[in-house]
């Protein structure tokens, strides 16, 4: 929901730092690995109680998330670069609720229904994703890798919501249920939206 709101914030600044790393020959893959990297640390500080390291590791794991794609768009994006994008991202996101189960056991079944809303909704986002891509449904393009399918929480709830888990940890329960219930809502939009898109508009008709 606040994702392009929040790409209008952060594009200028990223699209500011990028040329200058593209000039050194960083490449848009080697930010996604350190950032994958920052991720991962994070989820291990988690599992030792150290919050306010877990929330620095996070934030710098979203930072290089978006670094990475403004230096892709200097030295030219691919569909490599893309794909490993976004199984960081996936990932990551994963791992930060596995990390909060482990550190916090009283938030351990909403952690799991959590993860469940996400597999539901990141299996809708996929799948629609990639039948838009095929039917080039270009309405829907945007300059990222993916066509993505928007919804109430999207990627910079996430970021929202993990560094309020890492500021109040003894409230990581109802926090994780309270977004549980916007992830599954925002599966249930990416269904509905799937159904209708794929139904209704005949501009997007397969030609297979």
């Amino acid at each position: 929901m606040l994702d392009r709101a929040a790409r209008r914030i952060t594009a200028p600044l990223l699209d500011r730092i990028a040329p200058t790393l593209a000039r050194s020959g960083i490449h848009p893959s080697a930010i996604t690995a350190v950032g994958w990297a920052a991720g991962v640390a994070a989820c291990l500080a988690i599992t030792q109680g150290a919050w306010q390291v877990a929330l620095i590791l996070w934030l710098v794991n979203r930072l290089l998330d978006g670094l990475d794609g403004a230096v892709a768009r200097q030295v030219g994006p691919t569909d490599l670069g893309g794909f490993l994008d976004i199984t960081a991202d996936f990932s990551i996101y994963a791992g930060f609720v596995l990390a909060v189960a482990i550190e916090v056991p009283e938030a351990r079944v909403a952690c799991v229904a959590l993860l469940v809303a996400y597999y539901v909704s990141g299996t809708a986002f996929l799948a629609l994703s990639s039948i838009l891509e095929r039917r080039r449904a270009n309405q829907l393009l945007d300059e990222r890798s993916l066509r993505f399918v928007g919804g109430l929480a999207e990627g910079t709830e996430t970021v929202i919501v993990y560094a309020l888990i890492t500021l109040v940890p003894q409230q990581a329960e109802i926090i994780a249920w309270i977004f549980t219930a916007a992830v599954a809502f925002t599966a249930l939009q990416r269904i509905v939206q799937g159904i209708t898109t794929l139904r209704r508009d005949p501009s997007l008709r397969s030609t297979t």
